[in-house]
């Protein structure tokens, strides 16, 4: 396979066998990306192809200071944020509790999906860029160096972002269960 930069430049001249290329080598990162910020597959379809649309029209914008999956990344990343703000909703959490909660995030294999729920509303609540800080650190297992060249901040302020994003969930989770906090 040819390098990325050059398929994204035959995508911007219209290339669909490039295109398809292109989708084939990074759906399951977009779609997988996706999954940790919204966990319910009709959203993280939706943001795939959003994301893939934008790709297609913004090929020829790709100025090469990045690698072409951070930038992949960055797209996706504010094409879900973007998504939980336009349907002005909390993730995870189903307004008809009639019915269960869906959670099937690909890469995390879990016995009790409600503690997986409930660790996904606290990290859901955090703020914008702690949120994307901790999803893509410690979901996504990227190195920090990437999170901070996908977010556009240097790597102490990502540093940062993530303790103060482990602090935060610690104290929420510290508030739903008192009872298990280690002595």
């Amino acid at each position: 396979m040819i390098e990325h930069h050059h398929i994204l430049k035959l995508v911007s001249e219209g290339n669909q066998i490039s295109f398809r290329q292109l989708y084939d080598h990074y759906n399951r990162l977009v779609y997988n990306t996706a999954m940790s910020f919204v966990t319910d597959v009709s959203s993280a379809e939706e943001i795939t192809q959003d994301v893939f649309t934008k790709i297609y029209r913004k090929a020829g914008s790709f100025s090469g200071n990045s690698t072409v999956k951070t930038w992949i990344y960055r797209i996706t990343v504010n094409t879900a944020l973007n998504h939980i703000k336009k349907n002005n909703r909390v993730r995870f959490l189903n307004h008809d509790n009639s019915r269960e909660i869906e959670f099937n995030h690909p890469g995390i294999l879990l016995e009790n999906k409600e503690n997986a729920i409930i660790l996904q509303r606290a990290i859901s609540s955090l703020p914008e860029s702690q949120r994307t800080a901790f999803v893509l650190s410690y979901i996504e297992d990227l190195p920090r160096l990437e999170v901070a060249n996908i977010m556009g901040v240097s790597l102490k302020a990502t540093e940062s972002l993530l303790q103060r994003a482990k602090g935060n969930l610690r104290g929420k989770l510290n508030k739903l269960y008192p009872h298990r906090r280690k002595k």
